[in-house]
């Protein structure tokens, strides 16, 4: 039945956060484990917590303060009458001084009051054998809540999110932890480290990681693929052959078909982004056939070229 006040160390009109103050310093102190050693603590750190659970409670704090309740929560007086008011005690029953129940009816032994009762307080008698009386509510305490969360926003770069590359992030207390991207991670995606928020009564709040994947300066996405423009020469184009072709694993060789033109796109298997099932996506390669702008042996090759007739005939041109 201790003074809250006095357990957190603080005024009675302290503000809400001189009381979160005193509390969060007296918590890091008296926290278990820090004091496994020390049931003392222990048994302190719990009673800083109630007290505290108390006095964030605006209406527990206020009914304290007028002296409804005492520092576990519990009515120090049903009805308002205090253990050494001035009820009396007679034939009747306890009732208070200066209530007349003449003319209430109920007999020699004064009045039936169990139909008041219940009116008020929603079942007064015990029924059915269930002891639910109106004073079955009185000490129950809600649990005390949790630190409050923490939010982070991690920058991913393309391959690492591609590839599940683990991440190191760095925590607001300080501490690092090696991050493990789930399968199908793309910009929006949150991650909840329980127990990484700020500390709180009933335990640490947790840790919520948005990711943002960072674009690629060639690499594009395409739902659980990934594209690629891929230049090649002409020489390459025409004669076609082993071409080598970056991916977000590690660079390839792939075969250029021989008379390949722009805008032809070859299929990498399993070269995307890991699907939440468990396989991946492909690399989808579109080859950019690369003239160069002055080459003086190409210009005098097709000086004397028909040029292969007209690719746009089909178009009507």
């Amino acid at each position: 039945m201790a003074d809250p006040y006095a357990t957190l160390g603080v005024a009675r009109g302290a503000s809400e956060a001189d009381i979160k103050k005193a509390y969060r310093k007296l918590a890091k102190e008296l926290h278990p484990d820090r004091n496994r050693d020390n049931p003392k603590a222990a048994e302190k750190f719990g009673q800083v917590t109630s007290a505290y659970d108390l006095l964030t409670d605006k209406d527990k704090r206020a009914r304290f303060d007028r002296g409804e309740i005492d520092g576990d929560g519990n009515p120090t007086a049903p009805f308002g009458f205090g253990a050494g008011g001035r009820g009396q005690a007679g034939n009747g029953g306890f009732r208070p001084e200066g209530f007349d129940m003449s003319g209430m009816g109920g007999g020699a032994g004064g009045p039936d009051m169990s139909d008041i009762f219940e009116g008020l307080f929603g079942g007064g008698r015990a029924r059915g054998g269930g002891g639910g009386g109106f004073a079955s509510g009185f000490g129950r305490r809600q649990p005390p809540p949790k630190g409050g969360n923490v939010a982070y926003s991690l920058r991913v770069p393309f391959t690492d999110a591609a590839t599940l590359a683990p991440q190191r992030v760095t925590l607001a207390s300080g501490s690092t932890i090696d991050l493990k991207l789930p399968a199908g991670v793309e910009t929006g995606t949150q991650m909840r480290l329980a127990g990484k928020g700020d500390e709180g009564p009933g335990g640490p709040g947790d840790a919520i990681v948005t990711i943002e994947v960072q674009p690629h300066r060639f690499f594009t996405r395409d739902g659980d693929d990934v594209r690629l423009d891929l230049p090649i020469t002409l020489k390459e184009a025409v004669e076609g052959g082993k071409v080598k072709c970056p991916t977000v694993d590690k660079p390839v060789m792939i075969t250029v078909p021989t008379g390949a033109t722009s805008g032809k796109t070859l299929r990498l298997k399993g070269k995307g982004f890991h699907r939440k099932g468990g396989e991946r996506g492909d690399q989808l390669v579109t080859l950019i056939v690369d003239v160069p702008a002055d080459d003086a042996a190409l210009k005098a090759f097709v000086a004397g070229w028909d040029g292969g007739g007209n690719p746009r005939a089909a178009m009507g041109v």
